[in-house]
């Protein structure tokens, strides 16, 4: 990297500091470990638009996945709802479903002209039947048990980490269904088609109670970090913190935010590391060239389509593994809060402003958007109670005050229309 790029770098990370030693260690930490995984979710995005020019906006979608995978993996099972038949009947049903679908995809090859129409007609409408037959008992069994506290499956009791990757294939999985079918598309075509299927995958993860939850939320996720509670009743580490200056309820917060923070830089390097060597490969040139004149990549004998399809699938996965490290972080899955603004659009902001098709630059992106994405709303509450200071108290007053709320929105664009004004290509473009 040139010193212009390390001299942005340097910046956000004295931004960071900067809020460490003049508010909080703990809110600072907080920015820096969404900060990394924000810059996940940008390398992700990244690969897809700036690689292949895959224009994705169901990036929700793939991040909903991923965070499903900690609940699937890492929660301990509900034995009462296995022990009662509910768990195995719908295990049942579900495999029912993916036979059914199979089967008409079969029909559908072989069978042609009237024939494969009714054929098509008696295996998806009897199978749909069939499928709720098994599947609806089967899920108020499930969704009966204790619905304050459980309703749901549960998970497998392994240990959280193993859920990130399990994550990434959740959502790599998808990428190649929604690919398979989509990526024949034209880029706006695409863009419609991702955009759908996330809103999708969101409504079923709020509807279907059995699987996680709903919008009761899962609680009590598994860490692969301690848990403050147990710092704080450790004599060692309550001498050690008294040692510093510090309370043990602080130091414990301060201590497990940098052990994530930990976690999630390693996975960051990793991933950048990998995303280098792809990028710089012949396999990196081949995709940009692909991306740059789709028609005389095909000329020249690329496989398009196949390749559209591996760097979706790719950049989906690393998306999905974002989205388990964020339910671990939060030790909580919400399907409520999952919503295209957070998710997509902040993403997309992130890559443009940082640099699309340069991966240092969706990392730079992630950083300093997210930053600037918890930042602006206090910014701006401060803001407004100084314009409004020496005004009296009335309705324009309360209005200006009320709009404060508004200014990550009005950052955001700003910062975007900055960017793509002065640094079209980013603020570290693509080499």
């Amino acid at each position: 990297m040139n010193t212009r790029n390390i001299l942005l770098f340097a910046f956000v990370a004295f931004l960071i500091i900067f809020e460490g030693m003049t508010a909080s260690w703990n809110t600072a930490l907080g920015i820096l470990n969404m900060g990394l995984i924000s810059a996940i979710l940008a390398l992700g995005v990244n690969m897809q638009w700036g690689y292949a020019g895959l224009f994705n906006v169901g990036i929700v979608g793939f991040v909903a996945l991923g965070g499903l995978a900690p609940v699937l993996i890492a929660t301990p099972p509900v034995t009462e709802v296995w022990t009662a038949g509910g768990g195995f009947r719908l295990i049942l049903a579900l495999l029912m479903g993916v036979a059914i679908i199979a089967l008409a995809i079969a029909l559908n090859h072989r069978l042609k002209g009237r024939q494969r129409v009714l054929a098509l007609l008696v295996t998806l409408i009897g199978g749909f039947f069939l499928f709720r037959a098994v599947f609806d008992p089967a899920v108020e069994v499930v969704e009966a048990f204790k619905p304050a506290t459980y309703s749901n499956l549960g998970g497998l009791g392994l240990p959280v980490l193993v859920a990130w990757p399990v994550g990434g294939l959740l959502a790599a999985g998808a990428a190649w269904v929604i690919g398979k079918t989509a990526l024949g598309l034209r880029s706006d075509y695409l863009a419609i088609a991702t955009l759908g299927i996330g809103e999708i995958i969101i409504a079923v993860m709020k509807n279907e109670d059995w699987l996680a939850r709903g919008v009761k939320n899962v609680i009590s996720i598994p860490r692969p970090v301690p848990y403050e509670v147990d710092l704080q009743n450790s004599t060692s580490f309550v001498e050690r913190a008294a040692s510093f200056g510090t309370d043990p309820v602080t130091a414990s917060t301060i201590v497990v935010k940098l052990l994530y923070a930990a976690l999630f830089t390693v996975i960051l390097l990793a991933l950048i590391w990998a995303s280098e060597k792809a990028l710089n490969s012949p396999w990196g040139r081949m995709m940009r060239a692909i991306r740059d004149n789709e028609v005389a990549a095909e000329a020249m004998g690329k496989d398009v389509t196949r390749r559209h399809l591996q760097i979706f699938i790719l950049g989906s996965a690393i998306c999905g593994l974002a989205g388990a490290m964020i339910v671990t972080l939060d030790s909580q899955l919400t399907p409520g809060t999952y919503n295209p603004l957070r998710f997509t659009f902040l993403i997309w902001v992130m890559v443009i402003v940082g640099g699309s098709g340069n991966n240092w630059g969706a990392v730079l992106g992630g950083f300093l958007i997210w930053f600037l994405w918890i930042k602006v709303e206090p910014w701006g509450n401060g803001l407004m109670d100084f314009i409004t200071s020496g005004m009296a108290d009335g309705v324009i007053k309360s209005h200006l005050q009320d709009s404060a709320a508004h200014m990550r929105l009005l950052t955001m664009g700003l910062v975007l229309l900055l960017v793509l004004r002065f640094s079209p290509r980013g603020l570290i473009p693509e080499r």
